[in-house]
């Protein structure tokens, strides 16, 4: 068996202080990755930076204060890669990959973009950059006979069931048409349409599992009640190969009882395979 989780901290210094070193002590995952750590390692309390039992490998972003990624592991990583050969984002703590027996598991913090700004064009670089590299690791690692899974905050709702309010966000980042294209390339099987672009051929393990259900979701704002009325989004993604989606048996959200029980404003999302 292994068991994935996923979570976007935001802010493990904060994070650290309302529960997550809790939940960390009592979880059950195998590999634990983390988006939005927004902090070099030497900032973090001992008990998030190196925990016990856990080899940790933490990525910061360049800018002081912003993004970062980390992978905690029971298991010793085979192998560390930081970034994925972009010039522009490989210092900016938004990738990280670690290799464990027969399966790479990454941490993703994709930019979450903003109408109309600079932000929204960073976004759409950024994935311009990442679904060639996707497409790469995953023939790489079959090459290899290895799984692939990313896991991390992707900043995109996929289909309508993918948010409560959906007709209120058309029109905005995280749910704008391109944005859904793009990552429906990364579920696309690598055939591609005649005359159109292959896709990636990804699964994303919890819609597979649950393909009817709204959401589950895994953010809410902390602005009004929308944690207390459920209107959230499902952009904590765990997307895998085909061949290691097949093993999973079992995916959800760790959705905290009470918010204010929550230590984050995402959940944690995890996923059992069975190898």
């Amino acid at each position: 068996m292994l068991t994935v989780t996923s979570v976007n901290v935001n802010g493990l210094r904060a994070a650290a202080k309302k529960g997550f070193v809790e939940w960390l002590a009592q979880t059950s995952a195998d590999v634990v990755c983390l988006q939005e750590v927004r902090a070099e390692a030497h900032q973090l309390p001992e008990e998030a930076r190196d925990p016990e039992g856990w080899h940790v490998v933490h990525v910061p972003a360049a800018a002081k204060g912003r993004a970062g990624v980390s992978v905690y592991s029971r298991r010793e990583p085979d192998a560390v890669r930081t970034g994925f050969g972009s010039t522009e984002f490989d210092g900016s703590g938004r990738y990280v990959e670690v290799d464990l027996p027969g399966v790479t598991v990454a941490s993703l913090y994709l930019p979450s973009g903003e109408v109309g700004t600079e932000r929204q064009d960073e976004k759409y670089r950024f994935m311009d950059a990442f679904l060639p590299y996707l497409k790469d690791r995953k023939v790489r690692a079959a090459a290899d006979g290895r799984d692939v899974l990313v896991c991390g905050d992707w900043n995109i709702a996929h289909q309508e069931c993918d948010l409560r309010n959906w007709k209120g966000n058309r029109k905005n980042s995280g749910f704008l048409p391109e944005e859904r294209a793009w990552l429906g390339r990364v579920y696309e099987d690598g055939e591609g349409g005649e005359g159109g672009e292959a896709g990636a051929g990804y699964v994303d393990v919890v819609r597979a599992l649950h393909p009817e259900q709204e959401g589950p979701y895994s953010w809410w704002s902390y602005r009004g009640r929308a944690f207390d009325n459920d209107t959230g989004w499902r952009i904590d993604l765990l997307v895998a190969t085909p061949r290691l989606a097949g093993k999973c048996v079992k995916a959800f959200v760790e959705r905290a009882a009470s918010h204010g029980e929550r230590w984050s404003d995402h959940a944690p999302v995890t996923a059992v395979f069975e190898l």
